[in-house]
């Protein structure tokens, strides 16, 4: 199951795989920026990245702007060295800028980790997994009860999560 599911990432897939990822982006662009999903889309990614199917675990699709952050032009009288408008690089990557968002949106809820779904030329879509750190099957879960803990709050807001640990210089 995971082979076909792996297909449609992949640049040169069967053509109808292929097609099926053009529709689903055309879908996607329609719905809200943080969209909940019943299931992960890339499951055996989901998985890695600690998901499970039980109670306690969510997943949201969250769609971000791509591009880099090209400043105006100024307008007067300054030397071109000196206009600030290029080489200007932000100092998150989307995907963490992704992760906070669903962690803002979802306050009740801890970020554990997140992963690409998708692009297209002015959106990126990210899958972000969520749990719930007070549902029952969490606290009784030893795999997944670290975050319980009360210093794992915030953890998307404060670089915890492997993307924030990228962006920090941490994981390479």
């Amino acid at each position: 199951m995971y082979k076909y599911s792996i297909d449609i990432q992949r640049k040169n897939a069967n053509p109808d795989l292929t097609e099926l990822a053009k529709q689903r982006k055309i879908v996607w662009r329609r719905q809200h920026a943080i969209t909940r999903v019943e299931r992960p889309l890339r499951l055996k990614r989901a998985r890695s990245l600690g998901y499970k199917a039980k109670q306690g675990f969510v997943t949201v699709r969250v769609r971000v702007r791509r591009g880099g952050l090209r400043k105006p032009r100024p307008t007067g009288g300054r030397r071109p060295r000196h206009m600030g408008s290029k080489k200007f690089v932000p100092a998150k990557s989307m995907q963490l800028i992704a992760e906070e968002r669903a962690g803002k949106a979802f306050r009740n809820l801890e970020v554990l980790n997140s992963y690409w779904v998708g692009e297209d030329g002015q959106h990126k879509w990210f899958e972000i997994i969520l749990v719930d750190p007070d549902h029952p099957s969490i606290l009784v879960d030893k795999d997944i009860n670290w975050i319980c803990d009360p210093s794992q709050r915030g953890r998307a807001h404060r670089g915890l999560t492997s993307s924030g640990k990228k962006v920090r210089g941490l994981r390479h």
